[in-house]
Order: C-alpha cells, then sequence, then structure tokens
C-alpha cells in the first residue's frame, strides 16, 4: 500500500473516530455562577429587569471602548432588549421574556458565534444576603463542530459571567441600602392645578412639623375663606430644601372658583399652580413619623431603576388625624420623574 493511500486512510480514520466521538458529546452546553451581595433583592432584581441598568454591570459591553449599545422595546419587564456592537466584543444582545419581582429574570441572549441561549437569573435570600444565580444554557443540536466547541464553553463564557456578577454587586452596593419590596408604587401622569400656597419651615422633627403645618393650614384656610375660594382637594406639604437643622417646605391646599378678582398673593399666602407630568406615587399607610421610612425608600428605588426626579416631591395627607387612628392615617407621597428615554 503506497505512502499516500495510508495517509488517507488515516485521516478517514481520524474524521471517523473525531464523528464517533461527536455524536456522543453533550448537545447542550451549561454555564452556571453564583455570587452573594449584602444588597437586598429588589435592587438586585431592578438592576437585572431594567435593560438601561444592565448595560451599566454587564461584561461583554464593558471591554470594548468603542461597544455601540442600542435598547428597544420596553425598558424593564418582558420585552425589554439590549444588543450591542463593538470592534472587539462583536455584537450580542439579551432580550427579557419574563420576570417576577424579586424573584428571577428570564431572557434570551445571543452572542456572536455562540449562537442563541436562554439566560436566567434566579435572586434567594441567604440569611441577611442575596444569593444571585447565573445560569446560560444553550443547545448545540446535531452541529458536532458546536459540540466540541462546547467543551470550552464553560471557560469561554463563565469568567465573563463572573466578572457581569462582580460588576453588578458593586453597583448593586454602591446604591441606597433601603428595601423598597413593600412600597405600593404608581406610575401615572398628573394634572396641574390650582393652589393656595404658604411657604414655611421648622426643626426637621415629626412634632415640630406638624405644628408648623397646622398653622400654615389655618392661614390658608383663612385666605380661601376670605376670598370666596373652595377647597377641591387634600391638603399637602411639598418639600423644598433641607439646610442645617431647617426643613423648608410649602403647606398648600388645591382650591377652585379663582377669578379675576382673586388676589395672587393676601399675606404670606400665594396663589400658584401644582406640578403636571409624570410622577410615581406611593401610599403610605401609618404614622407620620414613619414617613421619613418611606422617602428613604423611595429614594432607593428611583436609585435603582435608574430615574431622574424631575421637581420637588409632595405629600398629600387624605386623612384627619383628628378623626382617624394613627396605625390607619393615609398620605400620598408623590415623586416628580422625567420620562424613560
Amino acid at each position: 500500500m503506497s505512502n499516500a493511500r495510508k495517509a488517507i486512510y488515516a485521516a478517514g480514520a481520524v474524521v471517523a473516530a473525531v464523528l464517533a466521538v461527536g455524536v456522543f458529546l453533550p448537545s447542550t452546553g451549561v454555564v452556571e455562577r453564583q455570587i452573594s451581595t449584602i444588597a437586598n433583592r429588589s435592587i438586585v432584581f431592578a438592576l437585572i429587569n431594567d435593560q438601561r441598568q444592565a448595560g451599566k454591570w454587564l461584561p461583554w459591553p464593558e471591554s470594548d471602548p468603542n461597544v455601540h449599545l442600542e435598547f428597544a422595546g420596553a425598558r424593564r419587564g418582558p420585552g425589554a432588549m439590549l444588543s450591542w456592537d463593538g470592534s472587539i466584543v462583536g455584537r450580542g444582545s439579551q432580550t427579557i421574556d419574563s420576570s417576577l419581582a424579586p424573584e428571577y429574570v428570564h431572557g434570551t441572549l445571543e452572542l456572536d458565534g455562540m449562537g442563541d441561549g436562554a439566560s436566567r437569573f434566579t435572586l434567594a435570600r441567604q440569611d441577611s444576603d442575596t444569593r444571585v444565580t447565573w445560569r446560560f444554557e444553550t443547545r448545540f443540536g446535531r452541529n458536532l463542530l458546536q459540540r466540541y466547541l462546547g467543551l470550552m464553553l464553560d471557560r469561554r463564557v463563565g469568567a465573563s459571567m463572573e466578572r457581569g456578577l462582580a460588576n453588578l454587586v458593586e453597583l448593586a452596593e454602591s446604591l441606597p441600602p433601603h428595601d423598597f419590596s413593600d412600597l405600593e408604587i404608581e406610575h401615572f401622569v398628573v394634572e396641574s392645578t390650582d393652589i393656595a400656597l404658604l411657604p414655611t419651615s421648622s426643626e426637621p422633627l415629626a412634632a415640630a412639623i406638624s405644628e408648623a403645618l397646622g398653622d400654615a393650614y389655618f392661614q390658608i384656610l383663612a385666605f380661601i375663606d376670605r376670598n370666596g375660594l373652595k377647597e377641591s382637594g387634600a391638603p399637602l406639604s411639598i418639600s423644598r430644601a433641607f439646610s442645617g437643622a431647617e426643613l423648608r417646605f410649602d403647606a398648600g391646599i388645591p382650591v377652585r372658583g379663582i377669578s379675576d378678582s382673586t388676589p395672587p398673593t393676601d399675606g404670606a399666602v400665594r396663589l400658584a399652580r401644582t406640578y403636571g407630568g409624570p410622577v410615581i406615587r406611593v401610599k403610605h399607610v401609618g404614622s407620620y413619623v414613619a414617613l421619613a421610612r418611606t422617602h428613604d425608600k423611595i429614594g432607593a428605588y428611583l436609585a435603582a431603576m435608574g430615574m431622574e426626579r424631575n421637581g420637588d416631591a409632595w405629600e398629600s395627607y387624605v386623612s384627619d388625624p383628628t378623626q382617624t387612628a394613627e396605625s390607619e392615617l393615609i398620605t400620598y407621597l408623590y415623586y416628580p420623574v422625567k420620562p424613560d428615554r
């Protein structure tokens, strides 16, 4: 037998062996990584479920200074999509298919040269920490080359996943630590309305604030009566500034019945228009003393969601404290926010 023929037979044997082994290689590749963080689940979930926030910690875009990011569909939750295109990282995308706060985010991940895969984030409580599990799964089908490449999948993808989880934890732990998972949060648009205002201030203590508001509302009601106006909503206070030991805010009561003869100012009380536009609203039930804690939670929510404020927040006191038990007092907190881009 000639050397050439021997070489052909040898090559054929190698190919046959490769094919035979490839048939028995796994048809599915799975890579999974975990990490723990002191950040609570509501914060971590928000950073995963919002594609613009995910763009801040995902490992693939960060390694390419010239990468171009694009967002499509919803900003957060099912249908939200982030795609990237760079000279180093190539092209890829991540689309959220389903999510449940604050437990999991499931989606589709496509990495250039690796095909499609399922990306799953699971968030579990671990004592006082949050355990984050990131699982990537892809199917090779009958593609024997992909099956062989799958043997290196854990090494190729695992390091990037570890880097991404580290970025996620760093970002989550840099945000306000308050757990906002128990908040009743609504997103809608409020209409601007007429209001009678009185600027006031007090020490940042519940009793001092209550006394200052009481005095201000008394003056505003007197203004309303003198000018034949009618109340058209619950009393509110608009936060203006906090400096040292002084909290400055406007006490206000929505009004109707303003005419050309109504004076725009009367002593310290003046007429104005409230903010109109997108807001988030949170229902607070209970003591006014606990309102500060609810404001802290809202601040953490805005930071985790990457939402920008668009003006001063205000509180609307729905319940009459003289006729309602302290534990049943209802207060609505409004925060003007810029529209999602």
